[in-house]
């Protein structure tokens, strides 16, 4: 598979992969993986589509989450981590590794929100508590069918 290939089939996954788990570092140094909601998700996120126009090559993505949850205090303290889509049926899977941002714009806090959020955040999108989350990644490492992947963005 050629590099375009690659980027291409990342892209694929990204889109259809169900969750997307987020690893950040806890203070002590050890990584801690949750599962998000996977907004590349193109069938699971319609609204959100348009978000990722112009980044089909780059494979930036976002999430929401609490501003109070601990992964916020642990990306603030280290920005740098880990997220992996996988699909283990076609024995696909992605790792993409970066530096994770904190993004306080009320364009993109409403741009990635979706109905039914409001039992989280009671206030909508621009509840004080609705954080959203941004990473440009920096590299791309996984599996496709039997093949590895490993590139830099």
């Amino acid at each position: 598979m050629d590099p375009r290939e690659q980027r291409i089939a990342c892209r694929e996954l990204m889109e259809t992969s169900r969750v997307a788990y987020l690893t950040t570092l806890g203070p002590d140094g050890y990584p801690r993986t949750r599962a998000m909601l996977n907004l590349r998700n193109r069938e699971l996120y319609p609204r959100q589509v348009p978000l990722y126009a112009g980044h089909a090559d780059d494979l930036l993505t976002y999430f929401t989450t609490s501003r109070a949850s601990i992964k916020v205090a642990q990306i603030a303290a280290n920005p740098r981590v880990g997220v992996y889509c996988c699909d283990p049926e076609s024995y696909r899977g992605l790792m993409l590794g970066g530096d994770l941002e904190i993004v306080d714009d009320p364009t993109l806090r409403r741009a990635v929100w979706n109905e039914g959020w409001e039992r989280y955040y009671p206030g909508g999108p621009d509840d004080a508590d609705h954080a959203v989350l941004r990473l440009r990644p920096r590299f791309a490492e996984g599996w496709w069918s039997g093949e590895r992947i490993q590139f830099r963005l």
